[in-house]
């Protein structure tokens, strides 16, 4: 086996800062595992750091990729319960502080000293990822990895659509926002009975046309006529998803008194608004950042028992030397994911 193994690293903040380098296999601590990586997903927050107009702090270099799974290669000497040659997926909350208040918890996907993989250590575009044991969670045997490694976004779904909202069967939902998370927060309204329509520009209709097949509407520009057809007041709730702060304003605009919005797309960008419809309107506003262990248990269940299909999103597998067309891909919107296949 080679000694060294290539790697999407992100190695500056300025654009286009990510190139394919030798990396070393990790070596692990006593509580870690050593994970060959299957396959990972390309997130929007990769972009955005390919890009260079992410608003989180990078630890750089590192090595990019936060949804992941394979199998294990190695287990450190403290680790209970987990063999060589499991299938398994792993939470991104690769650093936390097992003394924070909200560890304690159980909340510790909130903890500030919190560090990630792909930002804050390095992630799983590559070969070997070294991962805590305390954060791996096994995968069906029918379960394919390229389906099983998108767990994690379909996790930051769940914890926006089913924890952070208050969906009942029969509301009108309004998604902001045809992404990855996006469109997995429609399919988890549509799951909780809800009727759901998917927003998006002009440019955006062929990740539009995906969420067509979870049942949604599709619908390019306002979504004010289909807000307020039922009875006039708005829709229930909206799930901002969208990578802008700007569409803040047209979910204080849809959603009806006594509404819900739950967001959790980033923004960097100012408001400039007045937030005074969010009182008039006696609206909750909710963000939603990351899951925890019990999220990823009920997204497994969902994945491995067919009522949760990730397939619609795929939008191929590329060799991990493809990495930039598989960036690209989904930059352009002709894919709503990417998957990168590093062995």
């Amino acid at each position: 086996m080679p000694t060294t193994f290539p790697g999407v690293v992100n190695f500056a903040a300025t654009k286009g800062s990510v190139e394919l380098r030798p990396m070393a296999r990790p070596a692990i601590g006593p509580g870690d595992v050593l994970l060959e990586v299957a396959n990972v997903g390309v997130c929007g927050s990769d972009l955005h750091q390919w890009t260079g107009d992410h608003s989180w702090q990078v630890n750089y270099p590192v090595v990019l990729g936060h949804e992941f799974g394979g199998r294990i290669a190695e287990v450190g000497g403290a680790v209970e319960g987990w063999k060589e040659g499991e299938r398994v997926v792993s939470e991104t909350a690769a650093i936390i502080s097992a003394d924070s208040p909200l560890t304690r918890r159980g909340l510790y996907n909130l903890d500030p000293t919190r560090k990630g993989f792909g930002y804050g250590v390095d992630g799983a575009m590559t070969r070997f990822v070294r991962v805590p044991a305390r954060i791996l969670h096994r995968v069906p045997d029918g379960l394919p990895f390229e389906q099983a490694c998108l767990t994690e976004p379909c996790c930051v779904a769940y914890n926006a659509t089913v924890r952070n909202a208050r969906i009942e069967p029969g509301d009108r939902v309004i998604v902001l926002g045809p992404g990855t998370i996006g469109i997995l927060c429609a399919a988890m309204a549509r799951l909780c009975g809800a009727e759901v329509a998917v927003v998006g520009l002009e440019a955006d209709r062929t990740r539009l046309a995906v969420a067509e097949r979870y049942g949604c509407e599709a619908i390019v520009g306002s979504p004010r006529d289909w807000a307020f057809a039922r009875d006039g007041l708005g829709c229930d709730g909206v799930i901002d998803a969208a990578g802008v702060s700007a569409t803040l304003a047209t979910a204080l605009d849809v959603v009806r008194p006594a509404g819900w919005i739950s967001k959790v797309g980033w923004g960097r960008q100012p408001l400039g608004m007045s937030l005074d419809p969010l009182v008039q309107k006696n609206v909750t506003l909710q963000g939603s950042y990351s899951h925890n262990w019990p999220i990823w248990e009920r997204v497994l269940a969902l994945l491995a028992g067919g009522a949760l299909d990730v397939r619609p999103i795929i939008g191929g597998v590329w060799p991990l030397e493809e990495w930039h067309e598989a960036f690209e891909a989904m930059h352009s919107g002709g894919v709503v994911k990417s998957v990168l296949a590093p062995a």
